[in-house]
């Protein structure tokens, strides 16, 4: 339950702090006073947004704290999977700077607003005036229908797998236009692979195609130069070895004599033995030299066929060709893979389709055997709050496809008088009757889902007399099991209240500040007096709140 609540700088309070009692807490004051401020601030720490058009004053930020107590409330579990340190006694803390920025803490531990609504929508439900008309929304009727009975923990694990069944669409989707576009293309890469794959080609054979062509194709001419040359240096009638011969024996016969001449002749017998080396070589390369036109022309061809695919694909490289093949039978094989995955896919959203209907239909089963108390019990709070005639019902059909909430679909009926066909609670509620119907739900609901706290911010509207005083009993009644904080101005829902909160205005130094306080015994009977005969104290209104507050 909420202890205490600590407001700094936040619209028209510059500071103040309030401890809360336990039961049925209501709070009043003039109209313009400030009561619906304080929901205001304390939204913020149940991680509403905001911005610094709250700060009272401008250069300074805003604070609101409030302490819990959450002993019963068996929060552990939340507390270790957000990682957060579990005390009994909890702090929230919210803050805004004059620059906007918001900073949240979770028992001193800085959290961001999701974490910290997740824990204040466990902690404290605010039903305002606003709310009020959430009522005629279908979804919410179904959360109403679903919270009475006790089937929230089912339909959100079928809203999860819904969610992840949606995910498991979208991909297959995505992937059956993913092959769509490969297997338009399929025919064609088909085409391309086998092309470069039929070629057969190898690393580095283009340059040797190159060369052996060249060489082929000039053999004749390289295998004449060659005879010619090894001719000159031994055949011919003026032969090089023949001169070098004859050179060598002249010199020898005259090296004995000088000395650099027995040099050259060393020389030069290296050189004859170099020719005679190289004449050989000659004669060799000369048998080696083959004119074989077939061949030339076998190269020609498989060159031609490997300079066609690089004009094809625009490179010109083997090497370019082989990586352009290795990327064509990639996106090949991802075909055959989209394929598995899809193939795959498939299975698991059949299997999945199958899970979420028989968890619908159950869901479905809980709800339906539900309605019928439901109505019951709606309309017996209905005839409590002075609607004798009301009749209240559900209508529940099935939709043929599965939806985020299941297979059902819900719609309220009412019908607050005699002869009048029960219609669509949005058609033929008045604003008085949606705010009893409102009450009746919420406090049906609070005895299936306790929670720790609940504020009503005047929940009285279109209510007075003897009703008013209906409306306050059912309110006492919530409080038995939970702590109910209760905006109004009806003394007779106020006389209901084990505290008595005040809100009022005080000027300062020219300024106008909102305060609140918790009344006195005395000083309650003098509120709800002032209460009953618009501020004109009377000794009939003094006698009426004490009444009130006796009753």
């Amino acid at each position: 339950m909420l202890l205490k609540l600590f407001i700094e700088n936040y619209a028209l309070i510059q500071k103040l702090e309030i401890d809360w009692s336990e039961g049925f807490s209501v709070i009043t004051g003039e109209t313009g006073a400030g009561k619906s401020i304080l929901i205001g601030a304390l939204s913020l720490i149940l991680g509403q947004r905001a911005d610094t058009s709250v700060l009272f004053n401008k250069e300074a930020k805003c604070i609101v704290e409030g302490t819990f107590s959450i002993s019963t409330y068996g929060l552990e579990r939340y507390f270790i999977e957000q990682e957060l340190d579990y005390e009994e006694l909890l702090i929230l803390r919210r803050e805004i700077s004059p620059n906007g920025k918001s900073r949240a803490f979770i028992n001193d531990t800085p959290v961001n607003l999701t974490q910290l609504k997740e824990l204040g929508d466990r902690l404290v439900n605010i039903h305002s005036q606003q709310s009020i008309t959430t009522l005629n929304k279908a979804n919410f009727q179904l959360e109403i229908l679903d919270d009475y009975a006790s089937v929230q923990p089912q339909v959100q694990e079928y809203r999860d797998k819904f969610r992840i069944q949606k995910v498991r669409r979208s991909e297959r989707s995505l992937l059956n236009e993913q092959e769509s576009r490969l297997r338009g293309d399929a025919d064609y890469l088909h085409f391309l692979f086998d092309e470069l794959e039929k070629a057969a080609l190898m690393a580095g054979e283009q340059q040797e195609l190159e060369d052996k062509l060249a060489l082929l194709t000039h053999a004749e001419e390289i295998k004449s130069g060659l005879s010619y040359s090894s001719h000159l240096l031994e055949n011919a009638n003026s032969n090089l070895l023949g001169m070098l011969a004859e050179i060598l024996t002249a010199l020898r016969g005259i090296s004995g004599f000088h000395q650099e001449v027995a040099e050259i002749v060393k020389r030069l017998d290296s050189n004859l033995i170099d020719i005679k080396d190289i004449t050989k070589e000659l004669q060799r390369l000369e048998d080696n030299i083959q004119v074989d036109p077939q061949e030339s022309e076998q190269i020609s061809s498989r060159l031609d066929l490997i300079y066609r695919l690089q004009k094809k694909h625009q490179v010109t490289t083997i090497e370019e060709l082989l990586r352009i093949r290795e990327e064509l039978a990639a996106k090949l094989q991802e075909t055959v893979t989209l394929d598995d995955r899809i193939a795959q896919l498939d299975k698991e959203i059949e299997a999945a389709d199958q899970e979420l209907v028989t968890m619908a239909r159950e869901i479905s089963v809980t709800r339906s055997k539900t309605i019928p108390d439901f109505e019951r019990e709606i309309g017996a709070l209905l005839k409590e709050l002075g609607m004798p005639s009301a009749k209240f019902s559900i209508a529940c059909t099935q939709e043929e496809d599965l939806t985020p909430d299941g297979l059902d679909t819900v719609k309220f009926l009412f019908s607050a008088n005699k002869g009048v066909t029960p219609d669509d609670v949005s058609k033929i509620a008045s604003g008085g009757e949606l705010s009893r119907l409102m009450l009746s739900v919420k406090s049906m609901i609070s005895r299936k889902n306790l929670l720790p706290t609940i504020i009503f911010d005047e929940i009285d509207s279109g209510v007075s007399g003897d009703i008013a005083g209906k409306v306050g009993m059912i309110l006492k009644r919530m409080a038995a099991n939970m702590q109910v904080i209760v905006i109004t101005h009806l003394p007779q829902i106020a006389g209901k209240g084990s505290a008595h909160y005040w809100v009022f205005k005080e000027d300062v130094n020219d300024t106008t500040r909102s305060k609140i306080r918790r009344l006195t015994p005395d000083e309650r009977i003098e509120e709800i007096a002032k209460m009953v005969s618009s501020d004109r104290l009377t000794e009939a209104s003094y006698q009426t709140a004490k009444e009130l507050l006796i009753n």
